[in-house]
């Protein structure tokens, strides 16, 4: 068994996040360094796995490891030269021990004891000692000691041994934290927030040790950003259980149940693989607290998906579950410690109370608005005194002019003036027949649409009786236009065309008529029979301007929809006017949403017109229906994105994002989503960019729409990669695998390996331009498989191999005699200078300089020869350093 595997599985490694990927490979190097047996090489080995161990989740199997190298050290001091890393490790180990409730706590403080000898002994500051004495301490709720042994750390010496600078203070501040002490808390971690921290485990680590800080203290901005800001980074590591919890307390305590469900939806299988007891335990205890927070607040039987494809629970359920869950464990660690406090921990978790009602999150996380209230019986309108009035007849005819202008509390509050007077006195067929048109109109205006219905048709029975066919038809043309809607359509159909007939022929000219045209349009228009709902407005001359802009914002409409779009604009600006003039807003409102997407998406494109007929949209769209206002400002908002103003766009996709998700249109919000990310990538907020785009991905996931699902994941790839993150080289090699069109494909599999070189993940990147290349090939784009394996065999050359890059380089040289010349003189000519240029620093970087020197050369003739400036010049430099040390 050659020991080259080992070195080569633990390149691989070292290339790798900890989990379970790492983790794997290094055992296999182990495995492999054993049967070679190289006791050395499988000790150093042995080191590395306790390291994979802690960080990948799996701190048990680390008491193994670490316990076969401290032997292994005892036994020859002096033989693996790792006696300052084992120290290191002991850390680690006093900690994890007593994560397991199985693990005596004799063993515990034996272990801290041996610490602490071995510390001395090799003269190092105790400082480290003190440190993990106070966390024992702090676990089996010995406050006394643990505030001894925190002065003790907080005022020894540090050295070499000692937790890192982000690391230590995380430790004081969870002391602090506990102990009621923030201030102090938030003294000793102010130095270490303004640091730019490069350890696994902060700046994630401290930020979330500060939450609970941050929040008693009021300072909820700073809470906020802590909680996005370290949960992005410790929501990929199942090592990082316990953190995880803290986030979904986090959530149930600032009123983001939502944002809480999602976390645990998210990490809900890892509590069968949970590091060890005592995370499962603070999780599961998180967890249920959100879940009773959620029952509080009527979503108890929302459900969530168990691993393992398991089914659904609801979330009552699973947070009867969770909490025993989380009190058992707790009594087997009391067990063990001698103590309650642990039980007395979870059971205060379980308990708590929301810190703040709301702490919005982002600038479009927002309240749903509370349930409109009952409407308060209407006050007569001023200007008008129906006091005084007792004639049944002029209180009818009122209610019925306050009606057509549209007056609806002037109408109501005739008709309480109507029911007064006429008490429980007889009235004639034609007055009993108008109030119960009346009726109808207020049962049906309050949601009762069965008995609003039923009201009207009695009113149509009481006009036909009294001989009033002119109502009665009136009342007919608003029953069809009911029924049309609510499903009936033939039967609502024939109504409509019946009443709009005889309406132009006894009563021409009329609001009633007006009406009965107006309905049959709009059903037309519904039935997909546009055309014929054009010829419906033939004829129509209203002479108020509310009624001219009724009919030229239909004929818009329809014209939009059959595409005649010059037609639609030349509707639709007079339909605006009219409503301008006519005071109303809602109706303007509509008409300049209309008249700007027509004039973005339409043949009449013109994108200041449309910008200047959303911002008119926008201004009135409150006075609108309900998902005006988030349909306008998603429309301008998409529209500046797509005039190159992105930066104009975010506070308008905010308030679609905000308000669409407000009014529990998901799928709209979903899609207002897309576009924010897109418009905070643009302006460089890639945290935002990221987060907004995968609060989007799940809804789009579920809708049939894979185009905005594609889209969403290519700008969350672009916004990982800027924030460096490993999964956007995932992200973009998916979109590859799913791409029908091989050069796009090839093209995304190259930025997968950008991403990688980008973090200096050399090996895998260089497996990634291989990828690239044959996907070129196959693409049929020469230049871009001889980029891919250049790039590829320079990967190499970082990595450490460079036999093999320069074998790879060769085979980037054989592909440059694929490159096309005719009419791609220049572009064959940089190919070959990068080529030449990186080959060069390959040999002689691997002390080759004489054969350094001539690629060298002609990369920076052949630079010069194209007027690529920079790029001569830097080859010209390489030429002549390698001439000076020749």
């Amino acid at each position: 068994m050659s020991t080259d595997d080992v070195y080569e599985l633990m390149a691989r490694s070292e290339e790798l996040p900890y989990g379970e990927a790492k983790t794997v490979l290094v055992e296999d190097a182990l495995r492999r360094a054993e049967a070679a047996g190289d006791d050395h090489l499988a000790f150093r080995v042995r080191m590395s796995l306790t390291t994979a161990y802690q960080y990948g989740g799996e701190p048990a199997k680390a008491f193994t490891t670490f316990s076969r190298c401290l032997a292994d050290h005892d036994r020859d001091p002096g033989r693996f030269d790792a006696e300052e890393r084992l120290l290191w490790h002991f850390k680690w180990i006093v900690n994890s021990l007593t994560l397991f409730p199985e693990v005596p706590l004799d063993r515990t403080y034996a272990v801290l004891d041996d610490m602490e000898r071995r510390y001395r002994a090799g003269g190092h500051s105790p400082q480290a000692v003190y440190h993990y004495r106070n966390a024992v301490a702090r676990h089996v709720g010995d406050h006394d000691a643990a505030d001894e042994w925190y002065a003790r750390w907080h005022a020894a010496p540090r050295d070499g041994l000692s937790d890192c600078e982000g690391c230590d203070p995380t430790g004081m501040v969870r002391h602090l934290e506990a102990r009621g002490r923030d201030e102090e808390a938030l003294a000793v971690a102010a130095p270490v927030l303004s640091d730019e921290l490069n350890c696994s485990e902060q700046p994630q680590g401290i930020l979330t040790a500060l939450l609970p800080v941050y929040l008693r203290a009021g300072r909820l901005e700073e809470a906020r950003d802590a909680h996005r800001r370290a949960y992005r980074l410790v929501r990929s590591n199942v090592a990082d259980l316990s953190e995880i919890g803290e986030h979904v307390w986090f959530c149930a305590v600032t009123g983001n149940e939502p944002r809480g469900f999602e976390i645990l939806q998210r990490h809900l299988g890892w509590l069968d693989r949970a590091p060890s007891p005592y995370d499962a335990m603070r999780f599961a205890a998180a967890a249920a607290l959100l879940l009773r927070r959620m029952e509080e607040a009527g979503a108890g039987d929302v459900t969530l998906r168990r691993p393992g494809g398991a089914g659904e629970v609801s979330a009552a359920e699973l947070r009867v579950e969770l909490a025993g869950r989380a009190r058992e464990v707790a009594a087997r660690f009391d067990a063990r410690n001698g103590t309650s406090y642990q039980g007395e921990r979870i059971e205060r978790l379980l308990a708590d109370e929301p810190v703040v009602e709301h702490l919005p999150l982002t600038a479009h996380d927002r309240r749903r608005p509370a349930a409109a209230p009952v409407r308060p019986e209407p006050e007569p309108p001023r200007g008008r005194d129906l006091s005084g009035v007792t004639d049944l007849d002029a209180l009818l005819d009122a209610a019925e002019e306050d009606r057509s202008a549209d007056d609806m509390d002037g109408a109501l509050a005739a008709w309480r003036r109507f029911d007064e007077v006429a008490g429980d006195g007889p009235l004639t067929t034609s007055q009993a027949a108008r109030r119960a048109d009346g009726r109808g109109l207020e049962l049906l205006l309050n949601g009762d649409h069965e008995a609003g219905l039923a009201e009207w048709r009695r009113a149509v029975s009481l006009f036909a009786e009294a001989g009033d066919r002119v109502r009665e038809q009136s009342g007919l043309s608003r029953i069809g236009a009911i029924l049309f809607g609510t499903g009936e359509q033939d039967e609502g159909m024939a109504l409509m065309r019946t009443a709009a007939a005889f309406l132009d022929e006894h009563d021409a000219g009329s609001h009633r008529a007006f009406g009965a045209r107006m309905r049959l349009a709009d059903a037309l228009l519904q039935s997909d029979r546009p055309e014929e709902s054009l010829a419906a407005l033939d004829g129509l001359a209203p002479s108020r301007p509310r009624d001219a802009g009724e009919v030229e914002l239909h004929r818009g409409r329809v014209l939009g929809v059959l595409g005649r779009g010059a037609e639609a604009v030349a509707a639709l600006r007079p339909a605006c006017a009219a409503f301008r003039e006519a005071g109303q807003p809602g109706r303007l409102a509509e008409a300049a949403f209309l008249l700007g997407r027509v004039l973005a998406y339409g043949d009449e494109r013109d994108p200041d017109a449309a910008l200047e007929a959303f911002d008119e949209a926008v201004a009135n769209a409150a006075a609108g229906p309900p998902g005006l206002v988030p349909a306008a400002h998603a429309e301008r908002g998409s529209l500046l994105l797509a005039c190159d103003r992105a930066a104009d766009a975010v506070p308008d996709m905010v308030e679609a994002v905000a308000e669409f998700t407000a009014l529990g249109a998901q799928s709209q919000a979903a899609y207002a989503r897309v576009d924010l990310a897109a418009a905070y990538l643009t302006t460089g907020r890639h945290f935002e960019a990221a987060e907004v785009a995968e609060e989007a991905a799940p809804v789009l996931a579920r809708l049939d729409d894979p185009g905005a699902e594609r889209r969403c994941r290519f700008i969350l790839g672009h916004a990982q990669r800027e924030l460096g993150e490993e999964q956007a080289a995932e992200i973009f090699t998916g979109l590859a695998e799913e791409e029908d069109d091989p050069g796009a494909a090839a093209r995304l599999l190259e930025t997968a390996a950008d991403v990688l070189t980008d973090l200096d993940k050399d090996a895998l990147a260089a497996d990634g331009f291989v990828r690239a290349a044959e996907a070129f090939a196959k693409a049929g784009d020469p230049f871009g498989v001889v980029r891919c394996r250049r790039r590829g065999a320079l990967c190499r050359a970082w990595g450490g191999n460079g036999g093999r890059a320069l074998e790879e380089m060769e085979v980037a040289r054989q592909a440059l005699g694929e490159l096309p010349s005719e009419g791609h003189e220049a572009e064959v000519v940089w190919e070959t200078s990068a080529l030449g240029y990186d080959e060069a620093r390959m040999l002689a970087n691997l002390g080759r300089l004489a054969d350094a020197l001539e690629p060298a050369a002609r990369a920076a003739d052949g630079f010069a020869a194209i007027g690529a400036d920079d790029a001569a010049q830097a080859a010209a430099r390489l030429r002549d350093e390698i001439r000076e040390r020749l």
